[in-house]
């Protein structure tokens, strides 16, 4: 049974109409595909057609998303790829793809899998095989994973955890207004994933590094990345390195967990196209 929604079958079908080279944007937890608004249309007048498809089940709204955040809960890491698998599958011709935090672990998975002309993973969680855990990124993922009752359910953030995890490396007003027009309930699921990959051989969270097929790949990190500082995505680049295709990692200054919404999103977005353009 497919788990595509219409609106997502829409953005195919515009993409295979107009024939030019697609980009698939995926959000990552506490966060919507309209957090991919300015993005996608920085990347339109480029000259690409892009698609911001949602988890399963995503809400359409913020509004909607806190009002019923059930709807968000029980989505475990392999069934949000294989529904960006179908997704891509539809399309024409082999999209880029762009990832954000748990969005950036996915468009890992999809480029080992052969998915991708190019992918960039910007603050991606981390994968089976990569080590380090600090200490600032448990206590990111702790109004999680700090009740195993939250598994199960579909977790919000308040705004102080927001502002810890996602918006430290912004001020104030900028925090509060980034919580309020993007922050929504997140599953459980993926972080407790995350969190025992290195001891579940059968993980859903892990990537097929060395597949030739995997294509150029870009690591993005935020400097001041209180969830997924550098130490995650160097090593995750460590293990990236082992493929035979293009593997970068840069690192933004001054910019935290919420670099591809904050203020500073150009920046990063004009770096993640640049690859891009490199590519296809």
């Amino acid at each position: 049974m497919t788990t595509v929604m219409e609106h997502e079958a829409d953005q195919v079908r515009r993409a295979n109409t107009t024939e030019r080279q697609p980009v698939v944007f995926i959000h990552g937890l506490w966060l919507l595909p309209s957090s991919w608004d300015r993005w996608a249309k920085v990347f339109e007048e480029a000259g690409y057609t892009t698609l911001t498809p949602g988890w399963p089940d995503d809400p359409e709204t913020v509004g909607e998303a806190n009002a019923k955040p059930e709807v968000l809960a029980h989505k475990t890491v392999g069934q949000v790829a294989d529904h960006f698998d179908e997704i891509i599958g539809r399309l024409e011709r082999k999209p880029a793809l762009i990832g954000h935090s748990f969005g950036g672990l996915l468009a890992q998975i999809l480029a080992g899998r052969g998915l991708a002309a190019a992918t960039v993973a910007i603050d991606a969680a981390p994968f089976r095989g990569v080590l380090p855990l600090p200490f600032s990124s448990l206590k990111s993922a702790w109004p999680v994973l700090g009740n195993p009752a939250n598994r199960n359910r579909a977790i919000p953030l308040t705004f102080e955890q927001f502002r810890f995890g996602f918006a430290n490396a912004v001020g104030e007003d900028e925090a509060r207004e980034l919580y309020e027009t993007f922050a929504v309930p997140a599953s459980g699921v993926p972080l407790f994933q995350a969190a025992a990959a290195n001891l579940n051989p059968w993980t859903e969270a892990k990537v097929d590094t060395e597949n030739p097929g995997r294509g150029p790949m870009l690591l993005i990190s935020g400097e001041k990345d209180h969830t997924v500082p550098w130490s995650i995505t160097e090593a995750s680049f460590r293990l990236q390195q082992r493929n035979q295709g293009v593997t970068e990692i840069i690192e933004i200054p001054d910019r935290g967990h919420a670099l591809t919404i904050d203020s500073g999103w150009r920046t990063v977005a004009g770096t993640a196209l640049a690859f891009v353009q490199r590519f296809v």
